[in-house]
């Protein structure tokens, strides 16, 4: 398995960058038959559907060098592990509340050279520190969600958009969105990949507060 699918949309990769993609598969495989962080019919499918997918985020948001990124709920990985390769210049925080998760985030930092990544058996609201933005994949509904990260932002913005959440998810949004009374703006990933996976799956943009 090659990461040509993540070479067709980002075609600047550096080749250790490509390395880096190139030895997610066999990583999480291997991870995955020890603790169960992708769904099986997934795992097969883990370049397009979880790590091309997690990129998303990068064609929304190029990060910069020296901001912050927080990845809440992030399972195995996502999207903060495909992102810190992406962005190696760029400090990413990944938390979970399952221990278990957070131990394989770390050995696949490890073992794919990630320096700029650190991961935490914690959960949002227990965060003290602040942020550039905040990640995160499907994790809850956006009207329980924003408020773990309410006030975790750095007041100073210095990217295209102000320092918000940028959040992965898929489906109708209609009544998620006016549930949470958020203003949002919603990005499709359809717009940006051909592949009839993201035919329904958005990158949704809240200002931080």
């Amino acid at each position: 398995m090659t990461s040509d699918i993540i070479l067709k949309y980002f075609p600047d990769l550096s080749s250790a960058q490509q390395q880096q993609y190139q030895q997610l598969p066999e990583l999480y495989n291997f991870w995955n038959d020890q603790i169960n962080v992708i769904s099986r019919k997934d795992i097969e499918s883990l370049l397009e559907r979880h790590v091309l997918h997690s990129l998303g985020i990068a064609k929304v948001m190029p990060f910069l060098p020296g901001e912050s990124v927080l990845d809440v709920g992030t399972g195995g990985g996502f999207p903060g592990v495909p992102l810190a390769v992406m962005f190696p210049e760029t400090q990413f925080y990944l938390v979970d509340s399952i221990g278990k998760k957070i131990k394989v985030v770390n050995e696949v930092a490890k073992a794919t050279g990630l320096k700029n990544l650190k991961a935490g058996h914690i959960r949002a609201e227990q965060i003290r520190g602040k942020f550039d933005f905040v990640v995160s994949r499907a994790v809850t509904q956006l009207k329980d969600f924003y408020p773990w990260v309410k006030g975790k932002f750095n007041k100073d913005s210095k990217n295209k958009l102000p320092n918000g959440i940028l959040y992965l998810k898929g489906g109708d949004l209609t009544q998620e969105i006016a549930e949470s009374k958020l203003a949002v703006k919603q990005y499709y990933l359809k717009d940006y990949f051909t592949e009839e996976f993201f035919e329904t799956k958005q990158v949704i943009y809240v200002k931080g507060q």
